[in-house]
């Protein structure tokens, strides 16, 4: 008996400790949650997050408001069982967030270089709303080229056979539109003076390729400096809300009508407003921090719908176009494009 009540007990405390290293273990999932939102008009930890130097600024009565999501990034089986008893969190496999080729820091490195592109682009898109458009100059000339004599450095480039120029992408299509050989005519404007020049194009180093000899460019001057003071915060998902911001900051006009407005969504060079992940969490995040209505990316929308905030209606947008009209119609008492499943 003494021996069997030995070996119960042993089996009791080795069956504790086994339960004891699962609980502890870390599991191969994260936890999203509901992160803070950061109102770009305004200032983070006492530092204003959009600085504009050399021009004046106005100042609105609302709130243009970022959505974020924590990740926690160790997870333990208690934490992964609240998480999907949540309404709020979501647990999601740990690849999904950190893929097995790379480290958690190299994850990290990457959503910082997204989060400073993100700015770039938002700042070229505001600037390009506000009437300062992205120009594309002639860095260099190459020697013997088609262009020799005809154009030179610094030369922005403003139409091809009469399209106008909108940036180097399409530049090259226009010029790739004729055969080696063809007359092109190239509009310009030179030291703040417009003309234009015939170029007759000549082959690229493939032999086939028509090509004007030019190495090109892009510029987009403005009498006025921009700065992003918010570095604590990664990935691109920001650059709809910082775009916003910016035209907010240098149009008199008031975006906000008074209202918390809160968002997301990637920005390109050209205005396109992206999915992002974590739509569920910046959702609850946006409606905690008393935002009227929230931004959604066409392609999110779907996702939105199914995970809906009571109290807190939705816009869909696809462009920041799209975003400058939902808040318009929104501020005036009107109902902006709302999200659909397709």
């Amino acid at each position: 008996m003494r021996r069997r009540g030995v070996t119960v007990i042993l089996g009791a405390l080795i069956t504790a400790l086994l339960a004891a290293g699962v609980m502890i273990a870390p599991l191969p999932y994260v936890v999203l949650k509901p992160g803070p939102t950061v109102n770009t008009l305004g200032s983070s930890q006492g530092t204003e997050v959009i600085q504009v130097t050399g021009a004046k600024t106005s100042t609105s009565a609302g709130a243009l408001r970022l959505t974020t999501v924590n990740v926690q990034s160790q997870v333990e089986l208690v934490a992964a069982v609240q998480g999907w008893l949540s309404h709020q969190d979501a647990v999601v496999p740990r690849e999904l967030i950190y893929p097995p080729d790379r480290s958690e820091k190299q994850v990290q490195e990457q959503n910082a270089q997204e989060w400073k592109q993100s700015q770039t682009s938002a700042e070229t898109v505001a600037l390009r709303e506000l009437g300062y458009p992205v120009q594309t100059y002639v860095r260099k000339v190459t020697p013997d080229g088609a262009a020799v004599g005809r154009l030179r450095e610094n030369d922005v480039v403003t139409s091809v056979n009469g399209s106008a120029v909108s940036g180097p992408t399409q530049l090259t299509a226009l010029v790739r539109a004729k055969p080696v050989g063809s007359a092109v005519t190239v509009g310009y404007t030179r030291d703040g003076k417009p003309g234009s020049v015939v170029v007759t194009t000549k082959a690229g180093d493939d032999g086939k390729t028509p090509r004007l000899g030019i190495e090109i460019d892009t510029k987009q001057p403005h009498p006025f400096t921009i700065k992003i003071d918010l570095d604590k915060i990664g990935g691109p998902s920001a650059g709809l809300m910082f775009t916003l911001g910016i035209i907010d900051k240098l149009r008199d006009e008031d975006l906000t009508g008074g209202k918390v407005i809160a968002g997301t969504g990637t920005i390109d060079d050209d205005g396109n407003v992206g999915p992002i992940g974590g739509i569920p969490q910046k959702l609850v995040g946006a409606s905690e921090a008393g935002a009227k209505l929230f931004l959604v990316p066409k392609d999110n929308c779907a996702e939105a719908l199914r995970n809906a905030v009571d109290g807190l209606p939705m816009a869909k947008v696809a462009t920041v176009d799209d975003a400058l009209t939902a808040l318009k119609t929104f501020t005036t008492g009107g109902t902006p494009t709302p999200c659909t499943a397709k």
